[in-house]
């Protein structure tokens, strides 16, 4: 299907009102993005120890990625339904006390296939939040569409970046100590919530139109979009198998790993605030996604090639931050501008293939680990990333107007 004119206004990022002057209900939602990303982050410095003290392999550790982005994908289709019936405010809540609920249990399990299950309840709570609080901050933000987006991804950087310092430090105690403080953290993401963000949360005051299940899977009729996802499910492949099995290789400590992260998570929200939007106006969104992506499968490829070299790995990791930084703001604010849909129901569409590609991933580095050798988990993700590239290219056809809606 040919893209068609998109009635949605295009989201651009000059020329915008400050990113700084936002409503309070913007910056609770922010604060409370970033302790729920800070729930991705904690995990990775203590993967090792998990292994190490449930008597786990490296491949049933790996699995608390897979659960969690299986839910996370399934639930997906379904977030817009529940938003649009009890309200972003209610959403977001009920997402926080899912993830506060799971994560307090998981701190309290004896086994990994206990933890891995907790893990995939876990992804449910985030989904619902993390779904919802991309629309929130996108509604209620009074600095324009493409700002907000970007003011997003700032959160999910500096979640990301402070969640491993975190949970190196908590790990160092006990493995349980990220799981339980993610649970408290919630709870204060839930008091600000409740406290700072009103109840009716559509622009305008109007009431929005409710949505049904099969709005994701029509919204992915509009070719744009499929390419889109396509091209996020085999990038996360990438993208989940640094995050994932990369502690395993490293040789460092709950503390160690928790260092290296926080410089990638840096490095991640950095360039997604400020170096993405100077690439989208320089070389256009679509160039910039291939170039990002053609880097991080080089990245990828040196990881697997100098895997025993414990500096390579440790600099190309955190190196990865910067072009997953650029690379997440570029895609997101593509995927806002592909089709004419709901810009809620393109993110369910989008996201759900997107986390299809980081619930595979993981298992499957730990597999390739044991059959093979710890390179080959590195060569396939950059495989899958640079065939990301490859799709986008041959349907560039099909998304080139995402860069003439940034051009207006």
């Amino acid at each position: 299907m040919s893209a068609k004119p998109n009635p949605v206004p295009p989201v651009t990022i000059a020329e915008e009102p400050s990113i700084l002057k936002q409503p309070k209900a913007v910056w609770a939602v922010f604060f409370a993005c970033i302790i729920a990303f800070m729930g991705l982050g904690l995990v990775d410095p203590i993967l090792p120890a998990i292994a190490k003290q449930l008597d786990a392999a490296p491949s049933e550790v790996t699995l608390l990625f897979t659960s969690y982005n299986a839910v996370m994908a399934v639930a997906m289709l379904v977030t817009g339904v529940i938003t649009s019936r009890i309200g972003m405010k209610y959403t977001l809540l009920s997402g926080i006390v899912i993830i506060a609920l799971f994560s307090g249990l998981g701190g309290l399990s004896n086994g990994i296939w206990e933890l891995v299950f907790l893990r995939g309840g876990w992804g449910l709570g985030n989904a619902l939040f993390v779904a919802t609080a991309l629309t929130a901050i996108v509604t209620l933000s009074n600095s324009g569409n493409a700002k907000a987006i970007i003011l997003y991804e700032a959160a999910i950087g500096l979640g990301i970046s402070v969640g491993p310092l975190i949970g190196g430090w908590l790990g160092a105690m006990s493995w349980r100590g990220p799981f339980l403080g993610v649970a408290t953290l919630m709870v204060i993401a839930f008091i600000g919530l409740t406290t700072l963000m009103p109840r009716t949360q559509s622009a305008g005051g109007t009431k929005r139109k409710k949505t049904s299940l099969a709005d994701p899977f029509r919204a992915l009729q509009h070719r744009s979009l499929l390419v889109l996802g396509i091209a996020a499910a085999l990038y996360n492949y990438g993208f989940f198998t640094l995050l994932a099995f990369s502690p395993f290789v490293l040789g460092l400590d709950e503390h160690g790993l928790g260092m290296v992260f926080l410089g990638w998570g840096i490095l991640l929200a950095i360039t997604s605030v400020f170096m993405a939007p100077k690439l989208q106006k320089w070389i256009g969104t679509v160039k910039s996604m291939c170039l990002m992506l053609t880097l991080f499968a080089a990245t990828l490829l040196a990881m697997g090639i100098w895997t025993s070299a414990q500096w390579v790995v440790i600099a190309a990791v955190i190196f990865a931050g910067a072009l997953l930084g650029n690379n997440n703001t570029l895609i997101t604010t593509a995927v806002m501008n592909a089709s004419p849909v709901e810009r809620s129901t393109a993110s369910a569409a989008y996201s759900f293939l997107r986390f299809l590609g980081g619930a595979l991933a993981p298992f499957l580095a730990g597999k390739l680990a044991e059959i093979f050798n710890s390179s080959m988990p590195f060569y396939v993700g950059a495989f899958f990333v640079l065939l990301s590239v490859v799709f986008v290219w041959m349907n560039k056809k099909h998304i080139m107007h995402v860069d003439e809606a940034e051009a207006h």
